[in-house]
């Protein structure tokens, strides 16, 4: 640890002599503002997307799949769906970027948290459009995907559905969901004290789920700050404040296995949720 600390002084040391050094031996040149850097430019014959994304395609299907956390079946379904919603124009001055290009940009953004700056030279995209290229495809992603794979129970008879896998593979009668919460670790935004601050000792946001028998989310909850308790994220959401008002089609109370007193339908959690 110690020699890693003294190469990188010394080698920052060498670096800002040398290009002091540099500096002084160049003449000024004006700034010249140009639409697209070549560099750039050759993002559809040597970018990732253009050139490695489809050889790992044809020829090492497990490291595609690496890549971006899904295969090529997965991708193009996904694709299909997104396409009409992120899809630009391209103008006279340059050529947008691909649909295909944002969807693989943004998965491997998801997949690693790699920063912008580092992703732009993958993908010959330069950093600040890739920070608005993002953003629109997780919209376009969240909106095509919320309705099918994170669709909360409305009925008294899918709540009764999850109660029943519950008791088949758990072996916990009149259970219609198990919650948690997840605190996601980030940079604390400016100027924002210590409001996402946690009880870990890290910033956060919080991420509180409900997840049916099979471990698929029902329900989730994001956005909260860090210093929320997970039971306070749960009386402040809007499945708390349904569970409070009655307003959740719960099943009528049905008697335990093996008894005659009925008994209402419940959540499992921990005890950081009051009964």
């Amino acid at each position: 640890m110690e020699r890693n600390v003294a190469v990188a002084t010394i080698l920052t040391a060498f670096l800002l002599e040398s290009s002091d050094e540099e500096t002084a031996k160049q003449p000024k040149k004006m700034c010249r503002r140009v639409w697209t850097k070549d560099w750039v430019a050759r993002r559809e014959q040597e970018g990732f997307y253009a050139k490695l994304m489809v050889e790992l395609r044809t020829e090492e299907p497990e490291l595609y799949r690496n890549f971006l956390r899904m295969d090529c079946k997965q991708f193009d379904h996904l694709l299909s769906l997104v396409a009409p919603h992120i899809q630009k124009q391209d103008t006279n001055m340059r050529r947008s970027i691909s649909a295909g290009e944002g969807l693989a940009l943004t998965l491997r953004y998801l997949a690693t948290g790699e920063n912008f700056r580092s992703l732009q030279y993958l993908f010959r995209i330069p950093a600040t459009t890739i920070s608005t290229t993002i953003p629109h495809v997780l919209d376009a992603i969240y909106k095509v995907l919320v309705d099918e794979y994170l669709q909360a129970p409305k009925t008294q008879e899918a709540r009764n559905a999850i109660a029943n896998d519950f008791n088949e593979i758990w072996q916990f009668p009149n259970c219609i969901g198990a919650v948690d919460g997840k605190h996601v670790v980030m940079v604390a935004p400016p100027n924002s004290g210590s409001i996402f601050y946690n009880y870990k000792g890290t910033h956060s946001i919080i991420l509180m789920g409900i997840a049916d028998a099979n471990y698929k989310l029902i329900y989730i909850d994001v956005g909260r700050n860090g210093r929320f308790s997970d039971g306070g994220v749960f009386n402040r959401c809007t499945f708390g404040q349904g569970l409070d008002n009655n307003h959740l089609c719960l099943p009528p109370h049905n008697p335990l296995p093996g008894r005659q007193l009925p008994v209402p339908y419940v959540l499992v959690a921990d005890d950081a949720f009051a009964l």
